[in-house]
């Protein structure tokens, strides 16, 4: 529907993963860099992490898209929880091997000749496991064991395996994984967007399916949704589809702080953002997006904070009064934020000066509207 008010080529924050819209953020190009050097060495494993919705798909499919495929056969496993034998029949049929009724000693044979014939046209064999922090221990360790074919001191066969951050911690946590684990020869953990990286990925988003101005962004929008969705490239796709519904459906033209809130709000059930009390007060003070003015906008370019602020949660108000709401997308490591509550008082009040700042000074009309490049 927005796309056609706001004349777009296509919907460019989708939830599927598209390696056509590729962005390269800071995390993202180093995990290129250790996807290079694995495939320059030719053999073990990488590994590669990272929280639900930060880009591990894309990633992959952004290397797919750029490997020359003379020189490597991918076969692409999103795991479940299936055993050892499963694993064996499912990297047999990436092969092309009939593996329905053969005994677990006959898919090795079939696999290791199946890996020769690719070999044998001048390819290497590699393989792509997603989600593998679902995979049982049996199931890595038959990995293991197929990374041991060799053929003229050359390893047939190479494994990349993509996980959540508790696979990391199971691979060097377990001693059933020692051997595993010292075949590992790169990892690498994807961290959520910077704040200043996310202006231009929306930008470049928005490129990609012709946007032509509309809607404009004000400056003030960009730290709220950094703040309001973590830097997670899927939550961040998801707040902006419905960011942009909401402007095609109520007319906005303009997208502000005030508008990224509402938004962000109605996404979880009709909850409004708010900033954290002070530890010593038992409710967070609710900050009206009505009463916030508007800020200038100007062409994208990346904002520069004066601080990183703490993520800002959701409220759900309800009739006599406003109650916490667990914010989706808040992940494990806010814990370990609130830890460093005291350190970053001086920052906050930075953020809640700026906030009254917007809400009781004199309001600027916009007039600067960004080009389309």
């Amino acid at each position: 529907m927005y796309e056609a008010h706001f004349g777009l080529t296509g919907r460019p924050f989708q939830l599927t993963p598209d390696p056509g819209f590729w962005f390269e953020t800071a995390t993202h190009r180093k995990a290129m860099a250790y996807l290079g050097y694995g495939l320059a060495q030719g053999e073990g494993f990488i590994v590669i992490t990272g929280e639900v919705g930060a880009g591990k798909t894309t990633l992959m499919g952004h290397l797919l898209a750029t490997i020359d495929p003379t020189r490597l056969s991918p076969i692409t496993i999103v795991s479940t929880a299936i055993e050892a034998d499963d694993l064996l029949r499912i990297v047999a049929s990436g092969l092309g091997i009939d593996a329905p009724g053969k005994s677990k000693a006959e898919l090795l044979g079939l696999i290791e000749r199946g890996l020769h014939g690719v070999a044998r046209t001048g390819r290497r064999t590699l393989l792509i496991v997603d989600e593998a922090q679902a995979l049982p221990v049996s199931a890595l360790e038959e990995l293991r064991m197929l990374s041991n074919f060799q053929a003229g001191g050359h390893a047939l066969l190479q494994i990349f395996l993509l996980g959540q951050p508790e696979f990391r911690d199971r691979l060097h946590g377990s001693e059933r994984l020692e051997q595993l684990r010292q075949r590992v020869i790169a990892t690498h953990h994807l961290d959520p967007m910077e704040p200043e990286e996310v202006e231009p990925y929306i930008a470049h988003r928005l490129a990609m399916v012709g946007w032509s101005g509309r809607p404009d962004f004000a400056d003030e929008a960009f730290p709220v949704l950094f703040w309001a969705t973590q830097g997670l490239p899927r939550l961040l796709n998801q707040l902006m589809s419905r960011v942009l519904l909401h402007c095609a459906v109520e007319g906005v033209e303009l997208v502000d702080a005030g508008t990224v809130m509402a938004v962000a709000g109605e996404l979880l059930g009709g909850g409004a953002l708010v900033e954290p009390a002070p530890e010593q007060d038992n409710e967070p003070e609710a900050i009206e997006p009505e009463a916030a003015e508007p800020e200038p906008s100007r062409p994208m370019t990346p904002p520069q904070p004066a601080a990183t602020p703490r993520p800002i949660r959701l409220a759900a108000v309800e009739p006599d009064g406003a109650r916490p709401l667990a914010c989706a997308v808040e992940h494990d490591r806010l814990a370990a934020l609130e830890a460093r509550v005291e350190e970053q008082d001086a920052a906050l009040r930075r953020v809640l000066t700026l906030l009254v700042d917007w809400v009781e000074g004199d309001a600027r009309t916009p007039t600067i509207a960004r080009d389309a490049a």
